[in-house]
């Protein structure tokens, strides 16, 4: 894997944390008086962040952590209660943390390390305890342009407006890629930072010409027809992932507790593991999203890989990742061996040890279905799905891996082969090294399957 990593232009950390008041209000996570028999545990978590589900919504919807604090409740004699907490952002939820509202939450790589340098700064100090999702090259961040426009490729962006969330993973990819490019990312393009939802709201209406943001909205936006990929953050070849933070001081006064959540959590990415058509439904019911948006990215051969360990491989990304921050004046500096806590888990018996993602395969979901068939080439998984009623159909990515909808691919003739791209650019890529390829459409690619 390329570990290399090219430096980030300075960037202004407009809104990354928001102040107090925009964050809801939440109990103590001590809870209650000394003595007291009650104690409420604040989680902050991301509704619609769809790889941190196993830790948000999902696990709130499944009721595994609450069962988990009843059973300690019983030996402690206390009894426990969850206040759970919904945000669009990490930043929110660092503002709430370090104001000692929020005890356990979670976020993406760039707002963690962001978490933890907050959190030292301001006598807060938050412990990295478990991963949620990942992507091994970078696949969760995704830029997209609407449908029709002129913009098709990276090299398109120079002088025009680009929305993101600064401080976020997205921003991250987006500021790489342009390097990558030869554009300057500060002065290459005109940079909006803003919330995921507004920044959507913005290509939709015309007032942004790209979109880089992170999962789910870049499937949103294409499985709604309101948006094409122009870049698949799997081209950085750099991990990308989410994790769980927690409040060093309620860790320590409520080792237990988050024990409970871990275990919970463990629960959690066993039941998404096992049934990733079920936990798909669940988690779209919870946030609105299509179901069919929600399992591309957490299905059983979804861009994100679910896992609660601290694989030494993202813990070097985390690394090589505070520089690019202190680069864009967003961090001066954080001990990412000292904010990482491989305790907890350890203290996990019952711990299963989870594969690392394979290859990704083609996979068809038909409508009423329960369960999902996969396919070894998308040449096999269109005959298939021919005259079939469908509901979704996924590809990887020729040259990323990365899984994305059938209908919106591009799709390449190679010889009586066929493969499907996230990218014009990545397309083009591959027909200028095979002779006699060719880009055909959606419908062509139907015709020569069958």
């Amino acid at each position: 894997m390329n570990s290399k990593r090219l430096p980030l232009l300075p960037l202004l950390p407009v809104a990354l944390l928001l102040p107090l008041a925009t964050a809801c209000g939440a109990a103590s996570g001590a809870g209650g008086e000394a003595g007291s028999k009650t104690v409420t545990v604040t989680v902050g978590y991301q509704s619609k962040t769809i790889n941190t589900v196993t830790a948000g919504t999902l696990l709130r919807s499944l009721g595994y952590f609450e069962e988990e604090l009843a059973a300690r409740g019983k030996k402690d004699g206390i009894t426990y209660k969850v206040a759970w907490q919904d945000y669009a952002t990490g930043a929110p939820i660092t503002a709430q943390m370090t104001a000692g509202k929020i005890d356990i939450g979670s976020m993406g790589d760039f707002p963690l390390l962001i978490n933890a340098a907050r959190g030292k700064e301001l006598k807060q100090p938050t412990r990295l305890v478990a991963v949620t999702g990942y992507n091994l090259r970078g696949g969760l961040n995704t830029v997209v342009t609407a449908p029709g426009s002129p913009v098709r490729s990276l090299t398109d962006l120079r002088g025009k407006k680009v929305s993101t969330s600064v401080g976020s993973a997205a921003d991250g990819t987006l500021v790489r890629a342009l390097q990558r490019a030869g554009i300057d990312p500060d002065k290459g393009i005109r940079k909006l930072n803003q919330q995921p939802s507004v920044g959507a709201s913005a290509l939709t209406a015309g007032s942004a010409d790209a979109l880089s943001q992170f999962v789910a909205w870049p499937g949103k936006l294409a499985f709604e027809g309101r948006a094409t990929a122009i870049y698949d953050g799997a081209e950085l070849n750099l991990p990308t992932f989410h994790g769980v933070t927690v409040r060093k001081k309620f860790a320590e006064e409520r080792a237990g507790v988050l024990d409970a959540f871990l275990a919970a959590q463990r629960r959690a990415t066993d039941h998404l593991r096992a049934r990733p058509v079920a936990a798909a439904e669940s988690v779209a019911e919870e946030t609105g999203l299509p179901a069919e948006v929600v399992y591309l990215y957490n299905g059983a051969n979804g861009i994100a890989t679910f896992d609660p360990e601290l694989r030494p491989e993202l813990i070097a990304a985390l690394k090589e990742d505070v520089p690019v921050l202190k680069a864009a004046g967003l961090v001066d500096g954080v001990d990412v061996d000292a904010f990482v806590d491989t305790a907890p888990l350890k203290r996990a018996k019952q711990a299963p040890s989870y594969p690392k993602a394979g290859a990704a395969r083609a996979e068809l979901w038909l409508k009423g279905q329960s369960s999902t068939r996969t396919f070894d080439s998308p040449k096999d998984l269109l005959k298939a799905a021919e005259g079939a009623d469908v509901r979704a159909a996924y590809v990887p990515d020729a040259l990323t891996g990365t899984l994305w909808f059938a209908d919106k691919a591009v799709w390449v003739a190679d010889g009586s082969e066929l493969r499907a791209f996230v990218t014009p650019a990545s397309a083009e890529k591959y027909t200028g090294g095979r002779p006699g390829s060719r880009i055909i459409s959606y419908a062509d690619a139907v015709g020569l399957a069958s």
